[in-house]
């Protein structure tokens, strides 16, 4: 290698997201060209996940630090949710071990790379394609482990916990978790809800944050909800509720 790629090298390395991964995207940006990506591949400095990934040889990354890298170098318009974010922002009910599932979201047509999906992660990850929230709405960036990453708000995060269950996730959990949520911001989740496309979902939230007795209900302007006509079911077999024309888990209707 001679002095001009030892120096490009040199360079690259100091500049390298800490323990992360790095896109030809990236790397392009900094002047470094694919022949010279290989050959820093083939000298033992880098190596390659996938194509158009690579990471520095002798370190181990982990799912949030390598979605962060995408996030960013991308723009990969895939966030973290549900379960995921609310355990992040300190808001679960339960004590979540390392090996709980991460749950990704992203509208239809969005996919991750292939060899994301291929790798060795210490946790099972979940990629949940839908278009039942906007995009964007209610998602920030917020710091995990010394990392940036872009997740829901409390907000949507329980809307989409209630989304993906009782299929994904347990459905008296995420009554659990919401009972915890006292401080959930009107104005946003009156957004959130004008704006969703599941009767399912926003019939099973007001039914909850009403059970729960949570001061954010009182909040509501319930008027302004579209809330869509007939029966919903969240169970077979479950408990009729009359006033939000669904059937839910009589373990739920039970629960005090």
């Amino acid at each position: 290698m001679n002095i001009r790629n030892r120096n490009k090298l040199k360079t690259l390395l100091n500049k390298w997201p800490q323990d992360s991964i790095v896109t030809a995207v990236w790397l392009r940006r900094r002047g470094i060209s694919r022949q010279l990506v290989q050959n820093y591949i083939q000298t033992g400095w880098i190596k390659s996940l996938g194509p158009g990934a690579y990471q520095r040889t002798n370190t181990k990354v982990k799912w949030y630090e390598v979605l962060a890298g995408l996030q960013k170098q991308i723009n990969l318009p895939v966030h973290v949710g549900g379960p995921t974010a609310i355990t992040i922002r300190g808001a679960s009910h339960y004590l979540r071990s390392n090996k709980e599932t991460v749950f990704l979201f992203s509208a239809p047509g969005v996919s991750l790379p292939k060899w994301f999906y291929r790798y060795s992660w210490k946790q099972p990850v979940e990629h949940i394609r839908t278009s039942f929230l906007p995009l964007k709405l209610a998602t920030s960036t917020h710091s995990y482990q010394n990392t940036k990453i872009v997740l829901s708000s409390l907000e949507r995060a329980i809307m989409e916990c209630l989304y993906i269950s009782p299929k994904r996730f347990d459905i008296l959990e995420c009554y659990q978790i919401l009972e915890g949520l006292r401080l959930l911001r009107p104005d946003i989740l009156q957004k959130i809800l004008i704006n969703c496309h599941s009767i399912r979902v926003k019939r099973l939230f007001l039914y909850m944050a009403e059970k729960a007795q949570l001061p954010v209900f009182r909040k509501l302007k319930l008027n302004s909800i579209p809330l869509g006509k007939g029966d919903r079911s969240i169970v077979k077999n479950g408990v009729y509720n009359s006033k939000y024309k669904i059937s839910i888990p009589e373990e739920l209707t039970n629960y005090e």
